[in-house]
């Protein structure tokens, strides 16, 4: 990570923001000046019955209106730097390890028939869901979630959106505004209901929408003969209440076909800025450029956006009793905006959707691009072109433990099963949950934490952790049978498959566990299946001697000062220590004692 980036940010973020209190205090102060100034201008012309204060006043009522306008526009300044400091705060508290408290976390894509959601942390508390997730809006956060899926994707397709990743990875001041700028919206904001009802087909407006070109026409025609004295003079005005009180009467229909529009721009928007953004931006990938030309395809988004708020302003002109009366009067301004608005709902309906799709896709890519912005290590994954299962890494560590605090391991893994041993806490479930999410997370798009990562097309299926379902009737051990069960049902297809099982069969006793799980492991062993068991029964060891495609791996446990200590290092052979003893006793479960180390076969003091 280059913290040192995300902290000058921040520092040009504060600074902004002490810069902006400032002006907006000047503003303040002259913008109740100028206000005083105008009424004491006016009331000045009025006693005085003279014009020329009028004229200063009007002068100093535009100013105010300017003043007026550049306060909002500080303030809508400051909300955004206030989001911006926001999201890259979250990214230092990544790189701390400190991210927990992050408020989605996923939970709501947790599926009962999927167990690897849970065994490997990808929704949840705590889970990779959360420490990655930047998506503001409900579409995008389907979207990522769609992504984190233990089937082997399309890989061009997941090389396609890595090119994309890799872009918003050199462009991190961009990610960060287009966050700060969703970060403005309502949390999980969800625009199907708004989709539909643009998509909605309209009915034709009715004939009397054609008084809009008319009723201008006969008041022009009338001035004309007004002028040349072909008609009464007073004739123009005659024309211009006629169309006033067709504007009168027509105010329910008007009003009931123009109430989406304050709904649609509510929703809408915030989507301008991000939009006008990403069309401005000069893009290298395919996948970028490919979002960038579905916001201008035809018609550009950000353009129809800033056409929604003028229809806006011109509806909340409407209100004004002199616009009212001298629009309507003149130019039925009210049949123009319903006309101009139904013309929007009509071109919206073609694009709305696949431009906020579109933005759902660059909130995905922003998150997992999250993974590099926030780690000092990190690679693309590579993915092997056969269909022989393969898995390669090089110095892989868990993205939910903090950088500091990771272990990297290598390993390379063919068809075939691992035996991995190692006393209680060594790091045996850890690596295979790291190991198995690290392939789900490069199916995603993302990069994963290690040097090096390659992976074959591999289903993963997982049994780590099991539970019980009282309301089912299944104990902790059936509820493992039935998914070591779907494993080897798995393997019956023929397909490549990743199986990770955490201390096979441990709801049984020791005997039929065993045999139990030798079977299993024979089943599991096949040319389709990398399979890693972790046991601490030192039986299973023993089947390398009839399988040349099992072989077994440990990890280590050492003491100081009689206090026990872990490397966390995957080592190739069998362990041949267990420390659950001494757990015991420094949980203060067994009595006290000398300090011993089991070892298979004897005692080590």
């Amino acid at each position: 990570m280059n913290r040192q980036f995300y902290d000058n940010e921040r520092e040009i973020d504060l600074a902004e923001q002490k810069t902006l209190h400032q002006r907006e205090k000047k503003v303040i102060a002259a913008r109740s000046i100028t206000f005083i100034a105008a009424v004491g201008s006016f009331a000045i012309g009025w006693d005085m019955e003279i014009h020329y204060p009028y004229i200063v006043s009007l002068l100093l009522a535009m100013i105010f209106i300017r003043l007026m306008n550049y306060h909002d526009d500080l303030k809508r300044r400051r909300r955004f730097l206030k989001s911006r400091m926001t999201v890259v705060n979250s990214y230092i508290a990544r790189a701390r390890g400190t991210w927990r408290n992050r408020s989605n976390d996923g939970s709501v894509y947790l599926k009962n028939n999927r167990p690897q959601d849970v065994d490997l942390h990808i929704f949840g508390e705590g889970s990779i869901f959360q420490y990655i997730c930047a998506a503001r809006t409900k579409r995008g956060r389907d979207l990522l979630a769609a992504a984190f899926s233990p089937e082997p994707p399309d890989f061009n397709e997941v090389r396609n959106r890595q090119r994309g990743v890799a872009e918003l990875l050199q462009r991190p001041r961009l990610s960060l505004d287009l966050e700060a700028y969703a970060r403005l919206m309502p949390n999980n904001h969800d625009t199907s209901e708004l989709i539909v009802s643009v998509e909605e087909e309209l009915p034709p407006l009715g004939k009397i929408y054609c008084l809009r070109f008319v009723m201008p026409i006969i008041l022009i025609a009338s001035c004309v003969l007004a002028w040349h004295g072909l008609i009464n003079e007073f004739a123009p005005l005659f024309v211009m209440a006629f169309s006033l009180i067709i504007a009168v009467a027509a105010i329910p229909a008007i009003n009931e076909l123009l109430a989406p529009l304050k709904i649609i721009s509510k929703e809408l928007r915030l989507y301008r800025a991000i939009f006008e953004r990403l069309e401005s931006t000069n893009f290298s990938s395919t996948r970028l450029n490919a979002i960038r030309d579905i916001l201008t395809d035809e018609v550009s988004a950000a353009q129809k956006l800033r056409e929604l708020s003028l229809l806006v302003d011109a509806k909340n002109a409407r209100y004004n009793p002199l616009f009212f009366i001298l629009g309507n009067g003149i130019f039925l301004a009210d049949f123009f905006l319903v006309a101009a608005f139904m013309k929007w709902r009509i071109d919206a309906a073609n694009h709305l959707r696949t431009w906020l799709d579109a933005f759902a896709e660059v909130e995905v890519l922003i998150s997992l691009a999250s993974i590099g912005q926030t780690r000092t290590t990190y690679c693309f994954p590579n993915f092997y072109a056969g269909e022989e299962p393969h898995l390669m890494v090089e110095g892989l560590t868990s993205l939910l433990v903090a950088d500091a605090k990771g272990v990297p391991n290598d390993v390379e893994l063919y068809a075939g099963t691992t035996i991995i041993t190692g006393a209680n806490m060594s790091g045996k479930t850890t690596w295979i949950r790291t190991l198995a999410a690290a392939v789900i997370v490069a199916y995603s798009g993302a990069p994963v934490c290690a040097k090096n990562f390659a992976v074959s097309r591999l289903a993963v299926l997982t049994s780590i952790r099991v539970n019980d379902d009282i309301s089912q009737g299944v104990s902790t051990f059936y509820a493992e049978l039935l998914r070591i069960k779907s494993m080897i049902e798995y393997t019956e297809k023929k397909l490549p498959m990743l199986a990770c099982i955490d201390e096979i069969f441990k709801g049984t006793n020791v005997n039929d566990r065993v045999i139990g799980a030798k079977e299993a492991i024979r089943r599991l062993t096949n040319d389709k299946s990398i399979t890693l068991v972790t046991t601490h029964d030192f039986q299973l060891c023993d089947m390398v001697d009839e399988n040349r495609n099992i072989s077994n791996a440990h990890f280590e446990e050492y003491y100081e000062n009689d206090e026990i200590k872990f490397d966390f290092k995957l080592r190739k052979g069998r362990t041949h220590t267990t420390n659950a003893k001494y757990l015991l006793r420094m949980a203060g479960i067994l009595p006290p004692e000398e300090n011993t180390i089991s070892v298979a076969g004897g005692v080590k003091k």
